[in-house]
Parts: C-alpha cells; structure tokens; sequence
C-alpha cells in the first residue's frame, strides 16, 4: 500500500482483493499526509484564536487597566517548538510501528523458504525411485520431513506470530494512548504482608506507650 507497487499477480489470481481498493488505498495514505500539518499547525493556531479572545474578555472586564503577563507563557515560538517535537515524535513512531508489523511477513516468508527447502532436498528424496529399498528409505525421510514441518510451519510460525503481536499490540500500539503514571506494580507477597503487619504493630505500640 505504500509503496504503491504493482502486484506480480498471474492471471488467475486479480490484482486487489475488491473493486475501489487502489483509489481508497491512494485515499487513505493522502489522508494522513494531510494530518501532519494538522497536527502541526492546528493546536497553535487553536492556542492564539484562544489568547486573542482570553485578551479582549480580560480588556472588557478590567476596564482599562493593563493584565499581568504570565511568566510561565512562552510565547508562540515555543508553542510551534514543542508542537514541532511532538508532531516529529508522533510521525517516526507511526512508521517504525508500521514497518514492525513487516516482520510478520519477513518471518512468514522465512519460514516459508524453510519448509520449500525440506521439500526438495528432503522429502523428493525419497520420491526418486521405485524400488522397495526407496520405499522403506521415503518412510524414514517423511518421518524427518513430518517433524520438521511442523516444527516450523505450526510451533515457530505460531509462536513467532503470537508473541509479534501481542509485543506489537501491547507495546507499540498502546504506547499511542497509554501512559503509565500510576504506583509501581508490586508483587503478591506473604512476606511483605507479614512485614507490614509488624510494622504496624509497632507504630501501634510507640503510640500507645506515648500515650
């Protein structure tokens, strides 16, 4: 989709998977071009139409009288600055996340190129003859080329997809809304428990004897 390559599609096979998917394809990467200069520009535009209007309700209400500038107030260049980061910051990961999803497809096609190795230089091993010794000699090899199949068609791509993708959801798509600024996970613990409980004990003590 974004590199807007032409399939190498034989005949049989179309070229999209439905009617409309290119345009909607060029559609959507246009789209997202177009937000970047949203995000850059819309939230300073936004803050100074804010300020403008914050100004003129505060030159009506005080009649007159000059407001106090607020030192914490950068201006708008710092406004554009910090903006700026965040937009460059926002733009990279969006594209590191993308092409982490690639390597789904890289390690799919690896394990692909693997098992057409097992085929040819295993299994058709076995194939190449008519005799009863090649036919004790294919069960042999299917046994081989049975287990190593699927040790890496079914338990590598499985495992490889799976944790892909739960790293992919949990870290890089998460990381797009979440941010973690509650109290630090601690683990269930008999012995922190217990420990606590003395040291309250204690405290009830001190204060008891204080008393």
């Amino acid at each position: 989709m974004m590199l807007m390559k032409k399939s190498e599609s034989r005949p049989p096979c179309p070229q999209h998977m439905y009617a409309g998917q290119e345009p909607l394809q060029k559609t959507f990467i246009a789209i997202a071009f177009l937000c970047v200069p949203i995000m850059l520009f819309g939230k300073p535009v936004y803050q100074m139409i804010a300020d403008k209007k914050k100004k003129r309700y505060q030159q009506g209400v005080e009649s007159g009288d000059v407001a106090e500038k607020d030192p914490h107030d950068g201006g708008m260049g710092e406004v554009l600055i910090t903006q700026a980061i965040h937009t460059i910051e926002y733009v990279l990961g969006t594209v590191s996340h993308t092409a982490s999803y690639l390597r789904l497809w890289a390690l799919s096609l690896a394990h692909a190129q693997l098992s057409a190795v097992l085929w040819q230089r295993v299994l058709r091993i076995g194939l190449g003859g008519g005799s009863p010794v090649n036919a004790i000699l294919l069960y042999v090899i299917f046994a081989v080329w049975a287990f190593f199949t699927l040790a890496i068609l079914v338990l590598m791509e499985g495992l490889s997809a799976f944790l892909h993708t739960l790293r992919l959801h949990w870290v890089e798509f998460m990381s797009k809304f979440y941010e973690g600024q509650g109290y630090a996970f601690v683990p269930f613990s008999f012995a922190a428990i217990l420990e606590r409980e003395d040291d309250d004990l204690v405290v009830q003590k001190n204060g008891a004897s204080q008393e």
